[in-house]
């Protein structure tokens, strides 16, 4: 299992988020450009956060959720709960001090061999052995 970027939940959020434009063009690149050449990933976590959020706080209707899943996370989820994964977002969690949901995030991303972690709610540029954090949203 390989893939160079990993995609946190609150880009796919912003697919559904009609009060930021800019950002919600900027998710759609991302998510378009990571399916079309197959360079990105999530996990369980990631799917289960997002159609969470975007059904319950953005009032996405059943059927658009739907899609969603079929059409965007499905061919992007590679990564499944293992003990492997809880042990590392343990250790993440213990070294870096992120929360321990975004610990898992993190070792998700290690554990798919991702170099890049597309993320709203970390630090932007922190490096995580060899994953660079990095906001999506912003200009470097």
């Amino acid at each position: 299992m390989s893939a160079e970027d990993f995609i946190d939940s609150n880009v796919f959020v912003y697919l559904f988020d009609e009060t930021a434009p800019d950002k919600r063009q900027c998710a759609e690149r991302l998510v378009r450009r990571s399916l079309e050449h197959e360079t990105g990933c999530i996990s369980y976590q990631v799917v289960q956060e997002t159609l969470n959020v975007v059904t319950r706080k953005l009032g996405a209707q059943p059927a658009s959720a739907r899609l969603l899943l079929d059409d965007v996370l499905t061919p992007l989820w590679l990564v499944n709960p293992t003990r492997s994964l809880y042990t590392r977002g343990l250790r993440v969690h213990a070294q870096f001090g992120f929360s321990f949901y975004d610990s898992l995030i993190v070792a998700a991303a290690l554990e798919a061999g991702c170099t890049r972690l597309y993320s709203e709610d970390m630090h932007h540029g922190q490096r995580v052995e060899q994953l660079t954090i990095q906001n999506p949203f912003t200009e470097d």
